[in-house]
């Protein structure tokens, strides 16, 4: 297992990890048809949760200095609402968006620093218990991968597809 500089991100290396998993393992054999239905008109589709979950991604990377441009963003950017007018990309789409950012964020996960993630980060939350901080956001980053991946799931399962699988790609290091 890699070992971050930092030890406050000890459990959120595992946690990065298992979300890229997870999240590959939520959209196996789910069609590009499906993908794009929703329940009553009422849920969002698979797609904006994928793209939601990629684009978090990205803003995480942002966050931690990378310059990578979500090339969704204008459709994703901070959970922006479902659009039905609007034209989304594919699931294959954004898991080629996945593979690019995943990677490039975890090595800026592992090489994070204890000042770095200390540095004010101003997430507009004006809540008392929460420092806006670097690590902060990290994690309610990795809070709102774990909502998307159970939104995700439960879609899978009213689509009519099995329930999600834990299989472990070992090949995949991010």
């Amino acid at each position: 297992m890699d070992t971050p500089v930092s030890k406050q991100l000890n459990i959120v290396v595992p946690a990065y990890r298992w979300h890229s998993q997870t999240f590959l393992n939520v959209l196996d054999g789910i069609s590009e048809q499906n993908a794009f239905k929703r329940i009553d008109e009422k849920t969002n589709h698979v797609v904006w949760m994928a793209g939601n979950f990629v684009n978090n991604r990205y803003s995480l990377g942002w966050v931690l200095g990378l310059r990578e441009e979500d090339p969704y963003s204008s459709l994703f950017f901070q959970a922006k609402a479902l659009d039905e007018n609007l034209s989304y990309p594919s699931l294959q789409q954004l898991k080629e968006s996945f593979h690019k950012i995943s990677l490039l964020v975890y090595q800026k996960l592992l090489a994070a620093t204890d000042e770095q993630l200390e540095k004010k980060f101003p997430i507009g939350m004006d809540v008392l218990f929460f420092e806006e901080n670097i690590l902060n956001f990290i994690g309610m980053s990795i809070g709102r991968a774990d909502y998307l991946c159970g939104q995700m799931g439960l879609m899978r399962r009213i689509l009519g597809y099995a329930g999600v699988k834990y299989n472990v790609d070992e090949t995949l290091n991010y």
